[in-house]
């Protein structure tokens, strides 16, 4: 089975990627599965999280690093980007903030923001999670396989590491994972893999129904910190 980004294109014809760009070659994984995040369950409070706009449309999801970084995928990056932050819903609340730059590395991006923001920030893991260990994974992405809409309300799911040896949609060194109650779709490419409270991974590729690849916030770590500082 082929796995496919996670971009999610929220209006017409869906594009095969977690996110809505998408011009990479998916890996091959299983793709994610749809529910907002297919299945898991919604979130009250997640001042970190970013939702990704492109040309003003909701594409990806992302976490804020710095106060003037936000961390998403690459296959996101596309026309004029954007993010709101600070609102666990996508469509209201928080604050936005146009993007000055971005820089790209495997499937992971950091996109400088036009100004500041003041919320809490992600805290980034420098090794990969244990195999067989618990994870959560976040986003807004869509909450059924086809023929759904993304979440409005930004949603989690727990998944189990199966693998710190996968590759993303740009070959970079991935986590894979399976899904214990949900798993990701279109619309959370981008979107944060927690373990232990850091930031280990973050969203590539999936299957749609169980399985994803997220991008190694560890593999990249030197990258991320001469860019961003952190």
């Amino acid at each position: 089975m082929r796995i496919r980004p996670l971009l999610a294109v929220l209006s017409t014809a869906l594009v095969g990627a977690l996110g809505v760009t998408s011009a990479a070659s998916a890996a091959p994984v299983a793709p994610a599965g749809p529910q907002p995040i297919i299945g898991g369950g919604t979130v009250s409070s997640a001042p970190w999280a970013a939702a990704v706009l492109s040309n003003g449309s909701f594409t990806c999801s992302g976490s804020v690093i710095a106060a003037q970084w936000v961390l998403t995928a690459r296959h996101c990056i596309s026309g004029t980007m954007s993010v709101r932050v600070g609102s666990v819903n996508r469509t209201s609340g928080g604050v936005t903030r146009t993007v000055s730059a971005t820089y790209t590395r495997n499937d992971l991006a950091l996109m400088r923001l036009s100004s500041t923001v003041s919320t809490s920030t992600v805290s980034l893991a420098s090794s990969n999670p244990p195999i067989n260990s618990t994870n959560s994974i976040y986003g807004w992405g869509m909450t059924c396989y086809s023929g759904c809409s993304a979440s409005t309300v930004l949603k989690t799911a727990t998944v189990r590491v199966t693998s710190n040896s996968a590759t993303d949609a740009y070959g970079g060194q991935a986590i894979r994972s399976t899904r214990i109650n949900g798993n990701a779709w279109r619309g959370d490419s981008g979107g944060p893999q927690f373990y232990n409270g850091q930031q280990v991974g973050v969203a590539s590729t999936a299957d749609g129904s169980s399985i994803q690849n997220y991008g190694s916030v560890a593999y990249n770590r030197a990258w991320i910190t001469s860019v961003a500082g952190v």
